[in-house]
């Protein structure tokens, strides 16, 4: 598979993947109120999904978002591990989450009206918020180099 259609499908199975460790984390007690639950409040609250699809459907258009925008991330992530090839998938992952966190999180999202901002959320959630992008990215990382190596090791 090439590169940005690895990253791509990367970036799918790192949606599902923090999802899922997302909503584990909640139901634990481990993480707070999570991104994606200020992201079905602020859906509900621009559109009134809640009275018309319920909670159940705005959490599924919230799911379809998160998961097109890690497709989105995926691709971007391809053209990152193109300019370090030599960079490990994990620390290169580990960076592009954390860039994506400071762009996306802490300077879109509170413009928005997604988030309060950061420093309003405190460092408890702004941690689980950032570690989860970490996480995105690493997994990210992860699928996509083991999915480029196997089509370059098919082809070998």
């Amino acid at each position: 598979m090439d590169r940005r259609n690895a990253a791509i499908a990367g970036g799918i199975v790192a949606g599902i993947v923090t999802t899922a460790a997302m909503w584990a984390g909640r139901r634990s007690g481990v993480l707070g109120k999570t991104l994606d639950r200020d992201a079905v409040d602020w859906i509900d609250r621009t559109t009134g999904s809640r009275e018309v699809i319920g909670e159940a459907g705005t959490s599924a258009v919230e799911f379809a978002n998160h998961l097109g925008a890690s497709a989105a991330f995926g691709g971007l992530y391809a053209q990152v591990r193109q300019w370090a090839p030599s960079m490990s998938p994990v620390a290169l992952g580990a960076a592009f989450g954390t860039a994506l966190y400071v762009v996306n999180i802490a300077g879109i999202a509170p413009l928005l009206g997604i988030t309060q901002g950061e420093l309003k959320a405190g460092p408890r959630k702004a941690s689980e918020r950032w570690a989860v992008h970490v996480l995105q990215s690493v997994v990210a990382a992860l699928v996509a180099e083991r999915l480029t190596t196997e089509e370059a090791g098919a082809t070998a």
